[in-house]
């Protein structure tokens, strides 16, 4: 569809719901192949404009597929990512809103084009109420709050219902973690070529992970926002408790070990988060869920948070050589640093072996 014709959908859809009077504001990209603009109607409050179009991504995985249906499909499939589809948006909003967290209310939704009005959250994100000076600490530990609430809610249905129909809650597998770190081994070397993996380094790599992956999907029992960092948060201070924390970009969600939103949030690609403030988020998180084996958690925590350190480092190498965009690699120190750190876990002792023989030193700066 032609840039042309995607802007006439949304003028007609915006007509159809009675927001053709609105002013109409693009907000920055991101990542993604999602659009959102911010719309000033004549009169009441402001409003968000969600635009996915569904033909822009190779389609979202169906729960019936094996992992070679999954590869064949497309990467989509392969990580269980839900290709933007609005439906999924909406079935996740709803899951979340019955527990009473903050997701967007969606007054107008026309999910076979791709498109939804949702309330606007405003532009407090943590990341940036906390750089005007707003109390870091405060904001973690009612993320975390609103992590415990999720996790609380135990096993989530594997069919989530939403304003625009059901959508499948699929589980973080392994085919899903270990695409995911192959991210790694793909794409560094097409960035980096100070390292080249053969086919044994690949086969070694994915032996080193094995016991992760698997122990990770193992332990999927909540559900996972699953790009849950403070990029993503909306600070709503007027709200209570859980509430306090506005949640957007969760249509990815999926079921996963109840570790990875917390490394997401506290070992983040994109900002400093202090390990004194890691500390005291984690104290917060298990005070609250007092009957979860911390050890064995924390074990489960390193690893996949150094799995998912791996994947991202991936998918930054790819946004700058494939795609074209510098600006990610302002964070790959940082997760360089993350990942080096988990590596010291006795667990991981397979996977920081791997680094030593095949990433040297200097490329892990």
């Amino acid at each position: 569809m032609s840039v042309s014709d995607r802007e006439t959908l949304r003028i007609d859809f915006l007509k159809a719901v009675g927001l053709s009077d609105a002013v109409r504001a693009p907000l920055p990209g991101d990542a993604s192949t999602r659009r959102y603009e911010r719309l000033a109607p004549a009169d009441g409050p402001t409003l968000m404009l969600m635009d996915q179009a569904p033909a822009a991504e190779s389609p979202p995985c169906d729960p019936s597929w094996t992992p070679d249906q999954r590869r064949a499909a497309g990467w989509n499939a392969v990580a269980r990512l839900s290709a933007g589809r609005i439906e999924a948006f909406a079935a996740v909003a709803a899951h979340l809103k019955r527990l009473s967290l903050s997701a967007p209310e969606i007054p107008a939704l026309d999910a076979p084009n791709g498109l939804a009005v949702l309330e606007d959250f405003g532009d407090a994100l943590f990341a940036r109420v906390i750089e005007d000076g707003a109390d870091e600490t405060s904001l973690y530990l009612a993320a975390i709050e609103a992590l415990a609430v999720l996790h609380e809610a135990g096993n989530p249905p594997e069919i989530l219902q939403g304003p625009a129909g059901e959508w499948p809650l699929l589980t973080y597998d392994e085919t899903a973690l270990q695409g995911g770190a192959d991210l790694f081994v793909e794409w560094l070397p097409k960035l980096d070529d100070r390292v080249s993996f053969d086919a044994a380094a690949i086969a070694d790599w994915r032996a080193a992970w094995a016991p992760i992956v698997t122990s990770g999907a193992a332990g999927a029992s909540v559900m996972a926002h699953r790009d849950y960092h403070a990029e993503n948060l909306i600070w709503l201070p007027e709200r209570q408790g859980a509430a306090r924390v506005g949640m957007i970009d969760f249509q990815d969600a999926v079921r996963a070990h109840p570790s990875w939103d917390l490394h997401s949030l506290l070992q983040d690609a994109r900002r400093d988060v202090a390990p004194a403030l890691e500390a005291e988020a984690l104290d917060h998180y298990f005070a609250l869920r007092s009957d979860v084996d911390r050890a064995a958690f924390m074990a489960d925590y390193a690893g996949l948070a150094a799995l998912n350190q791996a994947r991202i480092i991936g998918i930054f190498a790819r946004l700058i050589a494939r795609d074209g965009k510098p600006r990610y690699r302002q964070f790959l120190p940082r997760m360089w640093r993350h990942l080096n750190a988990n590596l010291e876990q006795p667990a991981l002792a397979p996977v920081a072996r791997w680094f030593d023989r095949h990433v040297p030193a200097e490329v892990r700066a």
